[in-house]
């Protein structure tokens, strides 16, 4: 829903919600131990967004004076997730409130999917090979 247009002395400002969902994409992968944005369960499997897609795991309802944020994200293995949501909550909160003047109502985090850091396969020593 796209919100009516704020009137002023020299004309209107209007904000698009794919603006406020690309500002929360941004706000979310900046905390730490976010592995990255999940597109959703959709196919059944969490897909792992870049950067390019940041407002595909973004959704916002967008009111004239507010806003409410869902954002579903992949956390990095070993990391706190209530902490790591927390401070997601508070960071988009925060940056949309500052670039938008909207008031955030409500930030959901919803948790799709675990990231695990692959090891890095040490070299194959060639005198352990069975077959030559």
């Amino acid at each position: 829903m796209i919100p009516e247009y704020e009137r002023t002395d020299m004309g209107t400002i209007q904000i698009a919600p794919e603006v406020i969902e690309v500002i929360a994409g941004l706000a979310t992968v900046e905390v730490e131990g976010v592995a990255g944005m999940s597109g959703g369960i959709s196919s059944g499997i969490a897909e792992l967004l870049g950067r390019r897609n940041l407002s595909k795991g973004v959704k916002v309802e967008v009111g004239q004076r507010e806003a409410a944020v869902d954002v579903s994200i992949i956390v990095q293995y070993g990391r706190r997730i209530p902490e790591i949501s927390a401070e997601i909550q508070r960071n988009v909160k925060r940056s949309i409130e500052m670039m938008t003047g909207l008031s955030v109502v409500e930030v959901n985090v919803h948790i799709h999917d675990v990231h695990f850091k692959t090891a890095d396969k040490p070299e194959e020593d060639d005198s352990h090979t069975r077959v030559r």
